[in-house]
């Protein structure tokens, strides 16, 4: 079993989900008391929340740069950046280490294809919504095409992540508005929805909605699993 190297804290509500669903795939696979080898490097969402919305991605990519050094030097054989955001700065964090990243739009678009998916719904922070590093890996490496919500919806998607999620606060009216915009993108023609920040699946289950959706934290979470039992 290879080790498994995180990089959490972004939120650190999230991170708590990945430590969980691998340590349940690595059990659920092997049995008996077998758990997952682990190296986690939490960092202060303070900061990197504070870097992000003043547009210093630079700034992030050092921080997380030197949270996979770590790791790596810890015994990490592989890595995963713990929330689809941070995914904006993968090529540099790669660059710092020689152990491979998983990279979490990868591991999603490989599932969405397994599935038939070739057109799809994404929800998620604003800069994940609007910016290229993440829809237009999903359309230029996978064919997958995207569809986000409007500027409105965003705006309110975004804020209910880092105004509530993050902080850990769960809202029947929150997960309401985001039962009704993965309703809208459906109706736009999108075959399933991506919950495409790591803290969403902490407000709407697959239960909350008739729309398949699709929770990037489970399948990024049974991805490392799948790499770290591997034998090469």
């Amino acid at each position: 079993m290879k080790t498994i190297g995180l990089i959490g804290g972004m939120s650190w509500e999230s991170t708590s989900l990945y430590y969980s669903a691998i340590n349940q795939g690595v059990k659920q696979t092997l049995g008996g008391l077998h758990s997952a080898k682990i190296c986690l490097y939490s960092v202060d969402f303070h900061e990197i929340e504070q870097l992000q919305h003043q547009g210093k991605w630079q700034e992030t990519a050092k921080i997380l740069a030197k949270a996979a050094q770590a790791v790596e030097a810890g015994g990490a054989e592989l890595l995963l950046i713990c929330t689809n955001t941070m995914h904006k700065v993968a090529a540099e964090v790669q660059a710092a280490v020689n152990i491979p990243l998983v990279h979490i739009a990868d591991a999603t678009a490989v599932q969405l294809l397994e599935d038939g998916i070739t057109k799809v719904g994404l929800l998620g922070t604003a800069f994940t919504m609007q910016q290229d590093f993440y829809k237009g890996r999903l359309t230029r490496s996978f064919g997958i095409e995207v569809i986000t919500p409007n500027v409105e919806q965003q705006q309110k998607v975004h804020e209910i992540i880092y105004q509530e999620l993050c902080l850990g606060q769960i809202n029947t009216q929150s997960k309401q508005y985001y039962v009704d915009v993965i309703q809208s993108l459906y109706d736009q023609g999108a075959q399933a929805v991506i919950l495409g920040c790591t803290e969403i699946a902490l407000l709407v289950q697959h239960t909350d909605t008739p729309v398949t959706l699709y929770d990037t934290t489970a399948i990024h979470a049974q991805s490392a699993v799948t790499a770290a039992l591997h034998k090469d």
